[in-house]
């Protein structure tokens, strides 16, 4: 008699995947066990078999043969975006911007549009947040009008293929992606499956027909890019576009450029009449003043690499309250607050029941360690109701001993200050000294917090 065995071969079930992280299990969850993520992980179906190689027409080329001239900038007439970009939109190259509602996206990318259309190339602009005759009131109050540039207003994914098949841009603006969806696949529009699906097959038409592609991209609360992460993974060039709500100035970074750097910052103005580039910013952030103000200071940051002078403001006043106030605008708290400890400590500076404001002008944000030494300039002058004294700068980033340590771009910071007027600085000591310093130009090395105080304010003991 033969005992039946139980078969060693079981059926694959269903496995899986988390699109946000790739995080796999056999079993469904509504999150995921990896990234922490709700609704990501889909059904992936049983393990396919094993892909066959295809026979090919023509062996793959040697690197050397491949022509490049394909892949050139072409400049979009907007300076500040080509500095971002490297030089200019890349035939082929996909680009994903982003940023928070009311920045100033749309704006940007229809002015482009109609300068690169003014060149001679087609564009085609998809919106699926507006119709086409709020697209048109914009591009009339911008002055964005062009002969090739075409607008549709479309939410299927499907449609607006078509265009670019039957118009052929050279250049295809999609505002938004989260606004497209695909019959295709199941989901709302903005769903994680969906937004993989139509950024796919724009990066495919992209790169089949050599069309540039900029994709808009909505914000979480947490500031980051909403979406899949595979999002950011699959484009080429990720910028990012911010700027404060009551502030005219938007600055624009590169996260990811496989074309140029990733260190080179953008700076906007926004107006009624559209978004101009700044080629000068610095002076949106520096006062102009006759006599001599206590309580400021103008320090030199590097944005990128760009060196932008910046000015703090402080006032300090006797607080009416047991628990003085502590307040900051566009400067690091934590910082601020570690500082005042320092001036109090080190530089024996009374600061006990004052109410302190710190704050910058313009509403540019400042998180780069080397404003430090300006805030505490800026604070003691507040402090001793004694300004500065005038065509000074300041930077270098101070310590919890109270030392001021050195900082990065010393010659082009001091180029900087040198172009608009300024002829003194207090810097951190080097032992290689500042280098070689423009005509006229002083410097005054610190090796400490309280040598700096005495630099600026004399007989201060």
């Amino acid at each position: 008699m033969t005992v039946p065995t139980k078969s060693t071969t079981r059926s694959k079930s269903p496995g899986y995947r988390c699109a946000e992280c790739g995080w796999t299990t056999v079993k469904w969850a509504g999150r995921c066990g990896e990234c922490q993520a709700w609704g990501t992980v889909a059904e992936i179906g049983q393990v396919a078999a094993r892909t066959q190689a295809s026979s090919v027409s023509q062996p793959a080329p040697v690197i050397t043969d491949v022509d490049a001239s394909a892949a050139t900038y072409r400049p979009t007439g907007v300076g500040e975006l080509d500095r971002v970009l490297g030089g200019g939109l890349v035939p082929g190259a996909v680009i994903l911007l982003a940023g928070e509602p009311g920045v100033g996206k749309s704006t940007l990318l229809l002015d482009v549009a109609a300068r690169t259309a003014r060149n001679g190339q087609t564009v085609l602009y998809v919106t699926g947040e507006e119709s086409a005759a709020q697209v048109r009131l914009r591009a009339d109050r911008i002055d964005a009008l062009a002969e090739t540039l075409h607008l549709t207003a479309e939410t299927d994914l499907g449609m607006a293929l078509g265009q670019v098949e039957r118009i052929a841009p050279d250049l295809l603006i999609v505002d938004s992606v989260q606004t497209l969806s695909s019959a295709e696949v199941e989901g709302s529009a903005g769903g994680v499956t969906q937004v993989r699906e139509v950024a796919s097959s724009l990066i495919n038409a992209a790169k089949k027909r050599n069309m540039t592609a900029i994709l808009v991209g909505h914000v979480t609360k947490e500031g980051s890019i909403a979406g899949p992460r595979l999002l950011e993974h699959l484009v080429d060039v990720v910028c990012q576009f911010d700027g404060e709500r009551h502030s005219r100035l938007r600055l624009m970074r590169a996260a990811k450029n496989r074309y140029g750097p990733t260190d080179e910052v953008g700076c906007f103005d926004l107006t009624e009449t559209g978004i101009e580039g700044l080629a000068d910013p610095s002076r949106l952030f520096v006062t102009p003043t006759k006599d001599p103000v206590s309580g400021t200071c103008i320090t030199v940051t590097i944005e990128g690499r760009r060196p932008l002078l910046a000015e703090v403001q402080a006032l300090v006043a006797r607080s009416a309250t047991s628990q003085p106030r502590r307040a900051t605008s566009g400067l690091d708290s934590a910082r601020t607050a570690m500082i005042l400890a320092v001036l109090a400590a080190r530089a024996k500076m009374d600061l006990t029941g004052m109410d302190t404001y710190v704050a910058t002008v313009g509403g540019v944000r400042l998180a780069e360690p080397a404003v430090d030494l300006a805030t505490a300039l800026a604070i003691a002058s507040a402090v001793l109701e004694r300004p500065l004294p005038p065509q000074l700068v300041a930077y270098g980033e101070v310590g919890l001993a109270g030392e001021v340590r050195q900082v990065p771009e010393i010659t082009r910071r001091i180029n900087e200050a040198e172009r608009l007027g300024f002829r003194y600085a207090v810097v951190p000591a080097s032992p290689n000294g500042p280098g070689t310093l423009p005509n006229g130009f002083r410097v005054r090395e610190v090796g400490t917090l309280s040598e700096a105080l005495e630099a600026v304010f004399p007989n201060l003991g």
